[in-house]
């Protein structure tokens, strides 16, 4: 949920969020409220209307690509089916993460994730109502962390969620850029990934789609250039060190 306000007209003119994305994101914030609302609901006063103070953040849009294919919930299987009949999905993302310091912080290193989804059986430009996004979240196992992208859907009236992951974790030779490019995703039928699986695979972000999202970096709520550079240092320290503490080797 946001406790500073939505992007209005400057974000909106310059491209930095669409019409859609932002309805998208005044939903989030009300099935949040709804999800987490207590019977007598919140107090009639004043200070309830009251937001914080714009903190600074960043975004940037990524695309992930690859064979994929329903009925089978293993998503290796799901790749090499999908790409044998020609069946791909696409999840078009962009991660908004509204505060740096809190964000590098917390344990959970959690952002907001929205976009929209291509797949070939189903079709193209399905936009998401709901999304996830962790970066370095702790695994249950100790050797690795994971970073999540979950996305949540409607098509022909039926709910979908696309949970994907990628599994960040140093194993035998130079597997940095795999796990750092490699979605492991599952389709279930639901409102969440507890909702059966219908489909799976690999998703990847190759070369010119790593090029493609350097580019679309942007900090939010920057008032200088000394801001932006502040912020993406941070970004980037933080990422780094992740890689530091999984790989032991610097990029």
């Amino acid at each position: 949920m946001h406790d500073t306000p939505l992007p209005l007209d400057p974000d909106l003119y310059t491209g930095h969020v669409t019409h859609q994305q932002l309805v998208d994101m005044g939903s989030q914030d009300a099935k949040f409220y709804l999800n987490h609302k207590t019977q007598g609901g919140v107090s009639f006063e004043p200070h309830i209307t009251v937001m914080t103070e714009a903190t600074l953040g960043i975004q940037f849009k990524e695309t992930m690509a690859g064979g994929f294919c329903l009925g089978t919930h293993d998503p290796k299987q799901g790749n090499s089916r999908g790409k044998h009949k020609g069946f791909e999905l696409a999840m078009h993302a962009q991660v908004d993460i509204d505060d740096i310091q809190s964000f590098v912080d917390e344990p959970n290193h959690q952002g907001r994730l929205c976009g929209s989804i291509d797949f070939t059986p189903m079709g193209a430009g399905m936009v998401a109502h709901s999304g996830v996004f962790n970066l370095f979240y702790p695994d249950s196992q100790p050797d690795m962390k994971l970073m999540v992208y979950e996305l949540g859907f409607k098509h022909q009236g039926q709910e979908y969620y696309l949970a994907g992951k990628k599994e960040v974790r140093d194993d035998p030779g130079f597997d940095l850029w795999s796990d750092t490019t490699t979605l492991l995703t599952q389709l279930h039928q639901g409102i969440d990934k507890k909702a059966p699986v219908v489909g799976a695979g690999i998703l990847s972000l190759g070369v010119k789609d790593l090029v493609k999202l350097v580019s679309t970096v942007t900090v939010l709520n920057a008032q200088s250039s000394k801001d932006k550079v502040a912020t993406v240092a941070k970004f980037g320290q933080f990422f780094m060190g992740e890689l530091w503490d999984i790989y032991g080797i610097t990029m």
